[in-house]
């Protein structure tokens, strides 16, 4: 096949050739071997090799490796006779960015070549993903059960936008002035620990400013002073954009690359901006779900399990301890002269003493045990998995020792004392509610005898 400069086109004395330079999309040609022999010159704008460049090369070499098998599969159905008026596969420019190329294709069999136009829709492809990818945020915000399903949604929506094999969400707690990293993928690095956002990270920066940051070889960016070192493995392009809300910037979504093989643009940027609000909305609304739950069923007092969360474990543990015929206890604790503190010290330092008893109590158990409060001064405890009855009275034990030793708050010395009643399964009931009410019996008569006692079956423990 030949495309030589003298041949016109009809009507005119314009060459065919310079014709099809002025076309916006590329005309190929390819031999049997799958070399181009011809490209026009819209081929330089569209995939930035010259014709110079590219004349002998594979056409194959230039295709995305994700979509080569395929697109070998199309060229030997060309071949066979079969045409491809609108093939799309991906390319690799020359400068390293992935291209969405729709095709127009046939065999030419008299000159034993595949002719074939190429159309650039990159940018429709990239409308096209945006739009994707808001529904699909909008689609995980209300399906993912936590935040940290959430966010491997967004990982897989964000890389199939671009590159994302190394993908982070910072997450900034103005009150706490506490920068975590409750999701990291990095193929080197660990996520780093919580730091305070004037520690100079990056995605710190990108929090303060509330401005995205792209980081590159070819692009200089003069970086503020409060950019500390780099933490980490240092990489070669960086991408991040602020997750921005009502109530201000909530973090950051970060890309990084350590190779040459992917590159960052500012195009790259302005689409990962577009689905930023999407997300942060998305993580709001997320984080505003796991508050509600988190208050429905604790204490907001202590932040202890409330009753109905301590009786949803405990139904649990007895699903577990009948199985495994094993032991637990239910411990039932009610402060002894509670009243007295807030009525002489007021109620603020009763607040205060009640969330250091939480925390007194909480230090005497396992962690697989739980300590709840279900109103007042009243708590319960429930302990996982014990041998032998007397495990639960030494527990008990502890915790009223816990409780004697004089509490500091709010500038006062204050003293206290607790009853506490205990119930063991299987001695004392099978089912939650006869645990509790038995362990409830018993801190009445822990009460009775004066208190400051841990009392099982209505017998006074030494």
């Amino acid at each position: 096949m030949t495309m030589s400069p003298a041949v016109t086109e009809p009507g005119t004395n314009v060459p065919l050739g310079k014709v099809m330079d002025l076309l916006l999309d590329a005309i190929c040609v390819v031999d049997v071997q799958g070399r181009y022999v011809f490209v026009s010159a819209a081929f330089e704008r569209i995939f930035g090799y010259t014709p110079e460049e590219i004349i002998g090369r594979p056409m194959i070499e230039l295709v995305h490796p994700d979509d080569r098998a395929r697109t070998l599969q199309a060229a030997n159905e060309i071949m066979a006779g079969q045409p491809k008026p609108h093939f799309q596969n991906r390319y690799v420019r020359k400068d390293g960015q992935v291209i969405h190329i729709m095709w127009s294709a046939r065999w030419s069999a008299a000159d034993g070549m595949r002719i074939a136009v190429a159309r650039d829709i990159t940018e429709l492809k990239r409308a096209e993903s945006m739009q994707v990818a808001l529904h699909a945020i909008s689609e995980a915000a209300h399906s993912a059960e936590d935040l940290l399903a959430l966010f491997r949604y967004i990982h897989q929506i964000v890389g199939k936008l671009l590159p994302a094999s190394n993908f982070f969400v910072a997450l900034y707690d103005a009150e706490k002035d506490e920068l975590s990293f409750p999701y990291f993928v990095d193929q080197f690095d660990e996520a780093p620990a919580p730091r305070r956002l004037d520690t100079g990270t990056l995605s710190a920066e990108v929090i303060r400013s509330g401005k995205a940051l792209l980081l590159t070889p070819d692009i200089q960016v003069p970086l503020s002073e409060f950019v500390g070192p780099i933490v980490g493995r240092d990489s070669l392009e960086w991408l991040g954009v602020p997750l921005r809300t009502q109530r201000g910037v909530i973090g950051a979504l970060v890309v990084q690359s350590y190779s040459g093989d992917v590159r960052y643009t500012e195009k790259d940027k302005a689409l990962l901006q577009f689905v930023s609000t999407q997300v942060a909305a998305a993580i709001e609304r997320k984080q505003t779900e796991t508050w509600l739950q988190y208050i429905a069923r604790h204490d907001q007092l202590t932040a202890l399990p409330n009753r109905e969360l301590f009786h949803d474990r405990l139904r649990t543990a007895l699903a577990r301890v009948r199985r495994d015929r094993t032991r637990l206890s239910v411990l039932y604790l009610d402060l002894d002269r509670f009243k007295l503190v807030n009525d002489s010290f007021g109620h603020d330092v009763g607040d205060l003493l009640l969330r250091e008893v939480a925390t007194r109590i909480s230090h005497c158990l396992r962690e697989s045990d739980t300590v709840g409060r279900i109103g007042g001064d009243e708590f319960v405890v429930l302990l996982n998995c014990i041998s032998q009855p007397e495990h639960a009275t030494s527990v008990a034990e502890k915790i009223r020792f816990a409780l004697e030793q004089p509490f500091e708050l709010g500038g006062h010395c204050l003293h206290i004392s607790s009853s506490i009643g205990i119930a063991v399964y299987p001695e004392h009931g099978e089912e939650d509610r006869q645990l509790m009410r038995h362990a409830d019996d018993a801190m009445y008569g822990a009460k009775r005898q004066g208190g400051n006692r841990s009392v099982m079956n209505d017998m006074p423990l030494p």
